[in-house]
């Protein structure tokens, strides 16, 4: 890229880096949506989530550190973020073991990094070695936008199910996780947005956020799918053999 991009055309490239790519459309959220899991196949879900979201105020504090004084919106959103997280009513972690316990496994599963899959652990090595060495709004983009973003669009597919008498069955309490997220990450999301749109500030930096932004997603697309593979294949056989939802 030798010229730099209008904010409307930036933003374009952005989410254009992410279609295809997006979790919502990988095996294991559309089993999950389709009905097909068992409580266990979440369970497991949750383990390996735990290893992922568990340390994202962590991420954050590393983008923080490398974020210059003199943008200070981007400091505060990364304090307010990391803030929601770890201190706000409830930590988000804890709704989250809330959910894995009734599916059937305990805080010490879940707490366990044995219990996930090597693709899980890539992807948390990859956002701790992003949040650490990248350029502040480099890693703005992979995390916020590459990956936080698409929290809204999965877990509206995901929750209407998962509270479905008819379907899996939980109640609105066990499911607080997902319905937080659904409102915190769109306001995250959107804000990850705007502070790329205005520190990305050279076509180079443009770029750099385009290409981590895609980076992000598959990042996110492999770690779901290995869930499928990992733990639903031997239940339910791979996925390409499965029937198409009607």
């Amino acid at each position: 890229m030798t010229e730099l991009l209008s904010s409307d055309e930036f933003r374009a490239a952005l989410e254009d880096a992410m279609t295809g790519r997006e979790a919502k459309d990988a095996s294991f959220s559309r089993a999950w949506a389709e009905g097909r899991l068992e409580r266990k196949h979440f369970a497991r879900w949750a383990e390996n989530h735990y290893h992922y979201v568990g340390p994202f105020a962590d991420y954050l504090a590393y983008i923080y550190a490398n974020t210059p004084d003199s943008a200070t919106d981007a400091k505060d959103f990364l304090l307010q973020n990391m803030w929601e997280e770890e201190i706000s009513d409830v930590r988000h972690t804890d709704l989250l073991i809330q959910f894995a316990e009734v599916c059937g496994t305990t805080r010490e599963a879940v707490e366990d990094p044995s219990n996930i899959t090597a693709v899980t652990r890539g992807l948390q090595s990859w956002c701790y070695a992003v949040a650490m060495r990248e350029h502040f709004v480099v890693a703005t983009a992979a995390l916020v936008v590459g990956l936080e973003s698409q929290v809204p669009s999965i877990y509206r597919k995901q929750l209407p199910p998962l509270v479905d008498p008819d379907v899996y069955g939980f109640t609105e309490e066990e499911t607080e996780f997902f319905d937080l997220h659904i409102t915190s990450d769109e306001i995250h999301g959107e804000r990850g947005y705007q502070i790329v749109l205005k520190y990305a500030d050279t076509p180079e930096l443009q770029q750099r956020c385009i290409d981590i932004t895609r980076d992000g997603a598959d990042m996110r697309f492999a770690y779901t799918k290995a869930l499928y593979d990992t733990y639903v294949a031997p239940d339910l056989g791979a996925w390409e053999s499965q029937p198409v939802a009607v």
